[in-house]
């Protein structure tokens, strides 16, 4: 039987992540903070970004993901700053919810 029920956790998103290794720039709403990163996986609603600061959860930042196919073009983008989780003494991974 195959369902939503027996299906695995991953398998029950709404949208596949994508594995990306490509540089970002944040920059914070209502300041002049702007915070250079990693973008490590994307999907539909959102993306995993690795920065050497620390970000605060409900922050939105406007951002834009470069492409590296001319056939697709960059993608600008409004994130909320859902968790910023500290993975070592210089890294921290930002869970974005993609917003606009």
């Amino acid at each position: 039987m195959n369902n939503l029920y027996s299906r695995t956790w991953d398998e029950k998103r709404d949208f596949i992540r994508m594995r990306v290794d490509t540089e970002i720039t944040l920059a914070v709403d209502n300041s002049d903070i702007k915070v250079n990163g990693y973008c490590r996986d994307l999907s539909g609603a959102g993306m995993l970004i690795e920065v050497e600061e620390e970000l605060t959860a409900g922050a939105t930042c406007r951002t834009s993901l470069p492409s590296s196919n001319d056939a697709f073009p960059a993608l600008d983008a409004t994130v909320k700053v859902l968790r910023c989780t500290q993975v070592d003494e210089n890294t921290f991974q930002v869970g974005a919810e993609i917003v606009e």
